[in-house]
């Protein structure tokens, strides 16, 4: 592939995972970032072991740590993100929350946030009620960040569904799903791209 060919594919980044290792989260979102890999996009996972090794986010704090730079050079580079959190009480993990709290750091941006990118969103918990209800609470955090929720976010019920390996799933209506999400990050992050590309040529045309 040429470069110029390699340029115009957008970067999905995910981030997602558990403090546990190969959590039905990670593995939900390696699922989606498959779908985002297939409608070609290039994608980078940030999983549950490098967001436990995140210190906690404290925005006093001017040295970062190699760990927090890759993130946020990792988001600033993304045309789009999926973010993936397990249902804790309610509400998204503490884990997810600090990487995302993490991202403050581009709020002097050209692209202040999540600004100008589309953001899937996918939680796994035991049972409907906290899928839901966190899935409701992820996207809001997403509209805080500036970012847009993709039309369509994956809830996923582990009562129910059982991630066996790293890309196998019990359910198969779960694995589309969870491309859904994937492949709708990486088409917005296209459209998105294309836009920018044509109001760049006008406003060049303009001077």
């Amino acid at each position: 592939m040429s470069r110029t060919e390699s340029s115009r594919r957008p970067l999905v980044v995910g981030i997602g995972g558990t403090t546990r290792p190969a959590s039905s989260t990670e593995r939900a979102l390696a699922l989606a970032l498959k779908g985002a890999q297939d409608s070609g996009a290039r994608v980078q996972l940030f999983g549950g072991a490098f967001l436990h090794s995140l210190p906690h986010y404290a925005p006093e704090t001017r040295d970062l740590t190699d760990e927090q730079h890759e993130l946020i050079e990792a988001v600033r580079a993304a045309d789009a993100l999926i973010i993936a959190t397990p249902g804790y009480h309610g509400g998204i993990s503490g884990l997810v929350k600090n990487a995302l709290d993490t991202l403050e750091e581009l709020r002097l941006d050209a692209r202040p946030y999540l600004d100008g990118r589309a953001v899937g969103s996918i939680v796994t918990a035991y049972g409907w009620q906290a899928a839901g209800t966190v899935l409701t609470s992820l996207r809001s955090i997403v509209h805080a960040l500036r970012g847009w929720p993709t039309p369509f976010g994956a809830a996923v019920n582990t009562l129910e569904t059982r991630f066996e390996t790293t890309d196998t799933c019990s359910d198969p209506k779960v694995v589309e799903q969870l491309r859904t999400v994937g492949q709708q990050a990486s088409n917005f992050a296209l459209a998105f791209g294309g836009q920018r590309q044509v109001a760049t040529r006008v406003a060049v045309v303009q001077d």
